[in-house]
Parts: structure tokens; C-alpha cells; sequence
């Protein structure tokens, strides 16, 4: 999983990057600091895989892993090539979701771009920037439809859906909002548009304004916008971050706990992500290996072996699954689950859940 981090210049893009890869690239007080993309690849935290880990002392731990991609901030008339639009527009498209950071703290010492701070005006930028480019991708579709679609009927759906979907974006709006089919949305994603992209908008505050953010007008207006748009919110300090991911383990346990937080800000922007994207994972485990795999929700058991080998794909016999929570309940021992006939198995219609443990069988 890819997430690309967006915003205007001096909105907090690589404080936070930084703060949760736990990296060290420029975070300075002037636009376009960042101009070739920061690519960073965090661990998911995952308790499960740790309790796992504690039974089978395995040789290797491999955590599912998400890429973090810091893009250069995008100004007013970017899909004009303003900035560094250009840049900005090709590094975006290449994610597979996007996190919006929108400041949302005032601070005179920070130059914002536009001179003044305000949520709402800078989101409705970047996201009508996106628009813009996208307007100039759908014409590009709607000529090769037609042109297809005159040798091939089939085309003639595909053209309905590219005029639809020119006609939201004429309305300044994003595409992940237009009402399509889940095989017209796969066509979307897969013909290059930026605003088909799913969005989770972070709120950047500062860390009075984090502190008391029930009472913060501008994180406020971010909520609603994200709420009424359908889209993921997350509540972050940048600066706090930054201070958590330079303390040892049991060092942020205490300074999450005196902030009165159960996780940081990493946590819940991956848990927001793989809300987002539909995701889950399931776990294998033995003395060789502890491992998380990623999946969408929904994969079935020969497709969810083939994340680990094409071969266990092609060679499904079955799958000998326990649910994480049931596994613990007998004590972390598979010997006992299996006396009390709580390993199943499955075949291959079988729908795999999130904290399945799993052991395929295959044919080689």
C-alpha cells in the first residue's frame, strides 16, 4: 500500500512524514522545500503479530509494511504546471491513496502561501487543481471510446461512464463522490484519474490547539468537510509526532498515556488507511516465521495463498484456519485448538477474515 502525502507548501507535509517514518528530510519555513518525493516504508503495528512472535520464537518477524510518499506541495494553477504541478501531478498518480494535510494552526512565524490560514479555501485548491487535471485526462477518454465504440458497441459504456463522469468534474467535483458500479470504479482507478483516489484528510494542529481540538473552529470545519464528502478525518500534531518517534518504546507508552492517547498519530493513520482501502490481514505463524499479509476484504482463500506464492495458488487444496482471538483463548497452543475442533477447513470459496491464522495446503 502506497499513501502519498499532499497539502500546500508549509501546511506540516514532511514534519509529519517524518514523524511517522521516523526520518529525517527537510522540514524547512518556505514553499516547494520539498521538490523530488521522500519515499518512506513503515511497519503496521500489529499486537497480534507480537503475541505470536512471544509463542513461537521464530527465526524471522515480518510485519505487513505500508510506503509513505512525501509529494511536493501544489499551489493555485498546478494543472497548468504552476510550481511544481507537474511533478506533483505525475508522483499523485502513482499512489494508492491519498493523505490530505490541511494546517490547522496559526502561527506568524510560518509563511502560508496564500497569507492567511483557512482550511476549507486550502483543500477546495488542491482539490479543484486535481479536478483540473483530471478534466483534461476524460476528454482524452471520451475521444478513444467513441473512436472504439464505433468498430465495438461495448465501448458505448464506457462512453457513458466518461461523460458522467466529465460532467461531475465539470461541477468542481472529485470523482470518488460520482455514483458508479464497482466494475465502472476499477475503470476509473485503473484510467489514471487523481480524484478517484480515496482521501483521508489529516488536520494539522499545533499542540494546544490538538489539546482542546473539541474547541478548534478549524479542525472543526475540516471534520465536517471531510464528514459531508464521505471521506476519512484524522486529528494530528505534527510536532508531537515528531517528539513520540524520538522516544524508546516504553518512554511513548508514557507520553501517549500523559497526552491521554491509547496510540499515536502512525496508529490511527494506518488504521484509517486500511479502513479506507478495504483492507485486512491475516497471519501465518511458525518457528520459521511470524508474518502479516495484506489483503482486501473479501479475497478468497487460493487468491489469499497466492499473495505468498503464485504456486499456492495455482495448487489450492484447502485452507486449515483459527481465528486469532480463538487461538489465544487455547492458550497460544494449536494442539489444543485442535482437540477442541476449532481449526477449520476451508475451501476454496472461503472468505478471508481479518487475524485468520492460517496454513494452506497445496499441490506443488
Amino acid at each position: 500500500m502506497k499513501l502519498g502525502i499532499v497539502g500546500l507548501p508549509n501546511v506540516g507535509k514532511s514534519t509529519l512524514f517524518n514523524a511517522i517514518t521516523n526520518t529525517n528530510v527537510e522540514a524547512e519555513n518556505y514553499p516547494f522545500c520539498t521538490i523530488e518525493p521522500n519515499v518512506g516504508v513503515v511497519a503496521v503495528p500489529d499486537e497480534r503479530l507480537d503475541k505470536l512472535a512471544e509463542i513461537y520464537n521464530p527465526a524471522k518477524l515480518t510485519p505487513a509494511i505500508i510506503e509513505f510518499v512525501d509529494i511536493a506541495g501544489l499551489v493555485r494553477g498546478a494543472s497548468k504546471g504552476e510550481g511544481l504541478g507537474n511533478k506533483f501531478l505525475s508522483h499523485i498518480r502513482e499512489v494508492d491513496a491519498v493523505v490530505h494535510v490541511v494546517r490547522c494552526f496559526d502561527d506568524e512565524n510560518i509563511i502560508h502561501v496564500d497569507g492567511s490560514i483557512d482550511p476549507i479555501r486550502d483543500i477546495e485548491t488542491i482539490n479543484l487543481e486535481l479536478v483540473f487535471a483530471d478534466l483534461e485526462t476524460v476528454e482524452k477518454h471520451i475521444l478513444r471510446s467513441q473512436k472504439a465504440a464505433k468498430g465495438d458497441k461495448k465501448f458505448l459504456a464506457e462512453v457513458d461512464l466518461y461523460e458522467r463522469a466529465k460532467a461531475q468534474l465539470e461541477a468542481g467535483k472529485p470523482l470518488r463522490g460520482l455514483e458508479v458500479t464497482d466494475d465502472e470504479r476499477e475503470l476509473l482507478r485503473q484510467s489514471n484519474f487523481i480524484t478517484v483516489k480515496p482521501v483521508i484528510y489529516a488536520a494539522n494542529m499545533s499542540e494546544d490547539g490538538f489539546a482542546d481540538r473539541d474547541n478548534n473552529d478549524y479542525y472543526k470545519a475540516v471534520q465536517e468537510y471531510a464528514t459531508a464528502e464521505n471521506s476519512q478525518f484524522l486529528p494530528i500534531c505534527g510536532k508531537l509526532e515528531k517528539d513520540i518517534s524520538e522516544l524508546e518504546e516504553d518512554e511513548k507508552l508514557l507520553f501517549l498515556e500523559e497526552l491521554g492517547l491509547q496510540e499515536s498519530g502512525l496508529a490511527r493513520l494506518i488504521k484509517a488507511s486500511y479502513t479506507l482501502l478495504g483492507l485486512i490481514s491475516y497471519l501465518t505463524a511458525g518457528t520459521p516465521e511470524v508474518r502479516a499479509w495484506t489483503i482486501t476484504k473479501g479475497t478468497k482463500a487460493p487468491q489469499a495463498a497466492g499473495k505468498i506464492h503464485s504456486d499456492f495458488e495455482k495448487g489450492f487444496i484447502r485452507a486449515e484456519v483459527i481465528g486469532y482471538e480463538e487461538f489465544m483463548a487455547c492458550g497460544g497452543s494449536m494442539t489444543t485448538a485442535k482437540e477442541k475442533g476449532l481449526v477449520r477447513s476451508e475451501g476454496k470459496t472461503y472468505e478471508m477474515k481479518d487475524g485468520d491464522i492460517v496454513l494452506f495446503r497445496f499441490n506443488v
